[in-house]
């Protein structure tokens, strides 16, 4: 996706060192910077920060050596911090200070409990761009950036096989309620053969003409009456799933399965009602962080005793699941080892999983080789 730009930023969630449970570097963003031998510029928060920044620094510097830290931004800073903290942080350390970022209250990103708000739904993100780009145009040694960029060394280009349509139809909800896919996961589905037909389902009627449904993360939060009042909508769904169509639902796709989604006020809204369980949105966390998965059962996705990794981050959390549908056996992550996650029932699997289908190629396949199984025995 980067073959074509000048510039390629790798960031990560939470810090540079950040991982999966029990590891120390693998899976962080350190380790990518290793595995790609590219600079790292860290950026310190230094609000209500003097020398401790110069500590801070001189921490992530020493804890791993085979990471070269090559500069240094500091964000929300005042004139102190050009003056007397970036002078001690290249003459202690012997760092590259890039700029020194100004605190901009009249700038500001919307979020929401899972981040920041989606770009199809935020209307200043435009003007907030532009402002923010100003600004690291006039503080940031932006010629000093790209020297550091252009040492990097060249990748190896990657050229994936791709295999000739399989005649597979695979539906991908795909608006505002369902907007969390990784890119690459789609590209990888299209590689081996598949063919992707987006659908609304909020604003569609009804599903495609298709061999098998994935339903990604999002907010449908957010718009649970529009999606309840979409009745069409959840009875081509439930029609899909009795005549045995695979479903792979991820998150906000189990939530959007459920038979009832409890909103921030206590609300209750009607699911489609195919994952006996309910969904209640809670104000705090519920899990956060990477996870290895152990299929439980033969599913679509894998067979029993497989292991899948991805991650999982949701404020809600779902009761009434029965232990002989729970779908995986988890490790990693917020919660102790073993728990079990997410429904399994034939030809329906929903978990709050979070999938890169290019580094589980083999759950990919078995997906893709379910939904052939059902194109076969419904002609």
């Amino acid at each position: 996706n980067a073959a074509h730009a000048a510039v390629s930023i790798i960031e990560g969630v939470m810090g540079l060192y950040d991982t999966a449970r029990g590891h120390r570097i693998k899976g962080s963003t350190a380790h990518i910077a290793m595995i790609l031998k590219a600079p790292v510029v860290l950026v310190v928060d230094s609000k209500m920060l003097a020398q401790s920044c110069v500590a801070m620094v001189k921490g992530f510097i020493d804890y791993e050596p085979g990471i070269k830290i090559q500069g240094v931004i500091l964000n929300n800073a005042g004139m102190f911090h050009k003056t007397e903290v970036g002078p001690r942080l290249e003459e202690e350390l012997g760092v590259k200070v890039l700029g020194c970022l100004s605190e901009n209250r009249n700038i500001s990103m919307p979020e929401r409990h899972l981040g920041l708000l989606p770009a199809e739904e935020n209307s200043s993100l435009g003007p907030a761009i532009t402002a923010m780009g100003a600004m690291v145009d006039s503080e940031i040694d932006l010629a000093e950036l790209l020297r550091l960029a252009e040492g990097a060394p060249d990748l190896q280009a990657f050229n994936p096989k791709i295999m000739p349509p399989q005649g597979l139809k695979i539906g991908v909800a795909r608006d505002e309620a369902f907007s969390f896919y990784y890119q690459d996961s789609l590209d990888f589905l299209q590689e081996i053969g598949a063919e992707l037909v987006f659908f609304s389902p909020l604003r569609d009627s009804r599903i495609p003409r298709v061999d098998g449904l994935y339903i990604g993360g999002g907010f449908p939060e957010m718009f649970l009456e529009n999606l309840g009042q979409n009745q069409t909508m959840i009875d081509s769904v439930r029609e899909a799933d009795r005549q045995g169509m695979p479903i792979l639902a991820e998150c906000g796709g189990l939530m959007y399965l459920a038979e009832t989604i409890r909103d921030f006020e206590g609300r209750a809204w009607k699911g489609a009602g195919l994952v006996p369980v309910q969904v209640e949105m809670g104000n705090r966390l519920a899990a956060l962080g990477y996870v290895e998965a152990t299929a439980r059962y033969d599913s679509i996705l894998a067979c029993q005793g497989d292991v899948l990794r991805g991650h999982e981050f949701h404020y809600s959390r779902l009761s009434g699941l029965e232990e002989s549908h729970t779908a995986f056996s988890l490790r990693g992550g917020m919660g102790s080892d073993g728990r079990g996650d997410g429904y399994q029932r034939g030809n329906l699997l929903a978990s709050y999983l979070h999938l890169h289908l290019r580094s589980n190629p083999q759950a990919a396949k078995y997906f893709l080789a379910s939904c052939s199984r059902y194109k076969r025995q419904a002609r």
